[in-house]
């Protein structure tokens, strides 16, 4: 059985500039959702309607280039938080910057009073990195940072990498851990109650180590999983279960959020045939689940296997439900080339090969 993708927008993404980075499109409060794509110079927010129409952009002045970090916009689009080298730092719509917390160096674990230290350094070229996230409320900012946390002058504790909670309006530190974890890079992955937060960290070939934590008002506690290599790509709409890649990107999984305990997975050389215009005399060529996909509703998540099926032709699409033991192949009415990203409330999205234009899709209910 297959099932057939309808077509509900196609979106010319802002700064046509083949050097920005990738568009993505993202919930705003209330839903709304919002294109969102970085420049070295500035990040530019364009809200959409309900029918996905553009409305007037937001632009956002950036501290450093794009290689030297990642973003985070907040659920009303009216602070951008850049993770990058060697700070965090806030800044308004009107270009202000709210506040700046400085860290040790992703690239040489040193410490910076500014991006002009490092900005034509050599040895900083390609630096490793973390992330920033907001909860889904904005009353919460997550942070993944390499220590050490530089605090009024004086040297934090910890020298390894950081997970950090933070008041978003003014960068006051509400709890640190240790995030055990020696990172590449990494993603926030927030959760429905604005208390929880899911941080899925990438080591490169060493693994995907993944974390879920949970604040009480007092205190942030951590479940790391560990010996467990799970990329964390998104959580359900009721937040009742999470779905992973393994690292290998041979397993497809989804977890009960309360217990950490997983209910369902799909291996991808028993679950996914192998592409049509592969080599037959090729005994070894088999898919792999992209780090990338997402939840439809409650129950069935979109996923790919375009990373590896590009080896042999177009890229393909899957829909999973819980409680199915084969996924679904999605058929569209043209060629698809990029994985499926999650958007909610039953749609996903794909981007063009050139990152020009983007396209929102939902299930064709016949």
């Amino acid at each position: 059985m297959t099932r057939t993708a309808r077509l509900v927008a196609t979106l010319d993404t802002p700064l046509p500039d083949p050097d920005a980075a990738t568009v993505e499109l993202v919930r705003l409060r209330a839903g709304r959702p919002a294109l969102v794509r970085r420049s070295d110079d500035e990040v530019v927010v364009q809200p959409l309607d309900d029918a996905f129409r553009p409305e007037e952009s937001l632009r956002f002045p950036a501290p450093w280039t794009g290689r030297f970090g990642t973003c985070a916009l907040s659920p009303d689009a009216d602070v951008v938080v850049f993770a990058g080298t060697h700070a965090l730092r806030a800044v308004h719509t009107s270009g202000a910057t709210l506040w700046e917390i400085r860290h040790g160096c992703w690239g040489c674990g040193q410490t910076h009073t500014s991006f002009e230290e490092y900005a034509s350094d050599a040895r900083h070229r390609y630096p490793e990195g973390g992330s920033a996230g907001f909860s889904v409320d904005g009353s919460l900012l997550w942070a993944h940072i390499r220590g050490p946390l530089v605090e009024g002058g004086e040297t934090g504790a910890q020298p390894g990498d950081e997970w950090l909670l933070l008041a978003p309006g003014d960068g006051r530190v509400l709890a640190r851990v240790d995030a055990r974890a020696a990172a590449a890079g990494s993603d926030h992955v927030p959760h429905p109650d604005p208390r929880r937060m899911g941080l899925s960290i990438g080591e490169g070939q060493d693994g995907s180590p993944m974390r879920w934590g949970r604040w009480d008002g007092e205190r942030l506690t951590v479940d790391y999983f560990e010996g467990l290599d799970l990329a964390l790509l998104d959580v359900s709409p009721s937040g009742a279960h999470f779905m992973t890649v393994s690292h290998d990107q041979d397993q497809l999984a989804l977890y009960e959020t309360a217990s950490g305990t997983q209910v369902a997975e799909w291996n991808v050389e028993k679950s996914v045939p192998r592409h049509p215009d592969a080599d037959p005399e090729n005994d070894e060529v088999w898919p792999a689940w992209d780090w990338a996909g997402g939840f439809l509703d409650d129950s069935t998540v979109v996923a790919g296997t375009v990373w590896q099926d590009e080896e042999w032709g177009e890229g393909r699409h899957w829909l999973v439900a819980r409680d199915a033991p084969r996924p679904e192949p999605l058929v569209y009415p043209g060629p698809v080339t990029s994985p499926p990203a999650p958007l909610g409330a039953g749609h996903w999205y794909t981007h063009s090969a050139d990152h020009t234009t983007l396209s929102i899709w939902t299930l064709d209910p016949g």
